[in-house]
């Protein structure tokens, strides 16, 4: 006869993945990891009680979400709040299978001695996992009022889309996103590299980071496209020496042969795998589905499953297009798909090189990386024929354009700018736009036509996105009244 997992197993357990409910202190391993910016975001989330929602965290796998939660708890031990009333459960833990959130309430009470149902901290790790999730955290959150649930899980999209349907009013939703380049320089202990400067970018004076020792900056970022979007591996000697190895076991192959297929029934795996492979080795270049479709081998309604399945792990980020005028198309055939982290890149192929000839794509791909995570701006590129402009901000307001870059690691296009024919074209129908381009280590404004282009090292621009979008968070209501998106972000007043 089958059996149920039996109450008492399940206390037992909690016991070993809560054990400040003895020692008063989180597990040291988690003591010795150094915090994520993004915990200063995250924090005022947890600790805010006036208002009865649920935190739902996002983000792909291994990039700290777990641990940003044991720093959590660690600081809510140290303002006070008892030990015996905050709760960690991994739910995806087979132990848990199948009992829902009150049901695991009630045992965490018991296993804690807290017998009060107010004043509980409770963290569900990886929620994705319980069947119908949103609608077990809607009733906790409805029923226990005078408690925080925080949640946590790595199918981003998924959640989010839960989140929306059934947690409207109840659930606030934070992302945690891979490595930035202005993180993987702090974790690093490079950031003296770095120094803020004034410089005007169109007609306002923007906050940029310019570097002491563009040689050493451009190797770090080299090393940040190969393998540095996880915490753990720029932590680890030993995961450094073939990192390779442990993205692919550990990030692509979980998610893809765990994941995904438990989470949408995906059946056919391989299939998914070799779509998967094919989109990695061809980030940032433009596709339709029936090329795609015809190189693969697989229906056209089953790739928009598997894109949606691999946009949900946070796998791939869609790019859609605008035209030389800034407008959309009415029938979007045409748009690009890039890893929303280099790194997996390398991982599946070779760890690239400065001058390798893929260089210039995994450099796109870096860049426009460190725009992915924020929901309030959706990048686009235009295309049109003979002519391409990699990434255009448009406002919120009206959907005009108010930035353009070309992504390059070359000094080809600063000595003359001229060849910047695409950009130069897209400037002449959108006056109004600032026109930027990368560059390997040259800085300066030139123009063309008497419009001005502005040139900067695409390694200083990577890491002034992250640098500056930690200050914008905090004035992220700007964006509903219309304000401008700014190439940098952050302005002096």
């Amino acid at each position: 006869m089958l059996q149920n997992v039996p109450k008492s197993q399940v206390i037992d357990y909690l016991k070993s993945e809560n054990p400040w409910w003895i020692s008063g202190q989180i597990d040291p391993f988690f003591n010795e990891l150094k915090k994520r910016p993004w915990f200063n975001f995250f924090k005022p989330l947890v600790m805010q009680t006036e208002i009865n929602r649920a935190v739902v965290v996002m983000g792909p796998r291994r990039v700290g979400k777990t641990v940003m939660i044991h720093h959590m708890i660690r600081e809510l031990i140290r303002n006070g709040i008892s030990p015996a009333s905050i709760c960690y459960i991994s739910i995806d833990t087979p132990i848990y299978n199948g009992i829902s959130l009150n049901d695991l309430f009630s045992c965490m009470q018991e296993s804690a001695g807290n017998s009060k149902t107010e004043g509980w901290y409770v963290f569900f790790d990886e929620i994705q996992y319980l069947r119908n999730w949103e609608v077990h955290l809607k009733t906790m959150v409805d029923h226990y009022r005078k408690s925080r649930f925080i949640a946590s899980g790595s199918a981003s999209a998924a959640l989010k889309l839960k989140s929306m349907e059934s947690g409207a009013g109840r659930f606030t939703d934070f992302m945690l996103p891979s490595l930035t380049f202005h993180e993987y320089i702090d974790f690093r202990g490079l950031s003296h590299l770095m120094r803020p400067v004034e410089m005007k970018i169109g007609m306002r004076n923007g906050q940029f980071y310019k570097t002491t020792h563009i040689q050493k900056l451009n190797e770090e970022f080299i090393n940040y496209i190969n393998c540095g979007g996880y915490p753990e591996v720029i932590f680890s000697e030993e995961i450094m020496a073939n990192p390779g190895r442990y993205i692919r076991h550990d990030i692509v192959d979980k998610v893809l042969l765990r994941d995904l297929p438990s989470l949408y029934g995906i059946r056919d795996v391989q299939e998914l795998n070799s779509m998967f492979t094919m989109i990695a080795f061809n980030t940032g270049n433009e596709i339709s589905l029936e090329a795609l479709s015809k190189k693969s081998g697989v229906v056209k309604s089953t790739l928009k499953k598997y894109m949606e399945y691999l946009e949900a792990a946070f796998l791939v980020k869609i790019v859609r297009r605008v035209d030389q005028n800034a407008k959309r198309f009415q029938r979007d055939t045409l748009f690009k798909i890039y890893l929303t982290n280099p790194s997996l890149r390398s991982a599946l192929f070779a760890p690239i090189s400065a001058n390798d000839d893929k260089a210039g794509n995994l450099i796109e791909t870096a860049i426009i990386a460190q725009w992915f995570h924020r929901e309030w701006f959706t990048p686009r590129y235009a295309r049109w024929q003979n002519g391409e402009v990699d990434i255009v901000a448009l406002k919120n307001s009206d959907m005009r354009p108010s930035w353009a870059i070309e992504v390059k690691w070359s000094n080809r296009y600063f000595e003359n700018p001229s060849q910047l024919r695409s950009l130069v074209k897209f400037q002449q129908a959108n006056p109004e736009i600032t026109a930027m381009s990368t560059t390997l280590d040259k800085t300066g404004v030139k123009e063309v036509n008497g419009k001005a282009i502005h040139f900067f090292p695409a390694a200083e621009y990577a890491y002034t996105i992250g640098a500056n979008q930690r200050d914008y968070e905090s004035n992220i209501g700007a964006e509903s009244s219309g304000e401008l998106f700014e190439p940098f972000l952050k302005f002096p007043s």
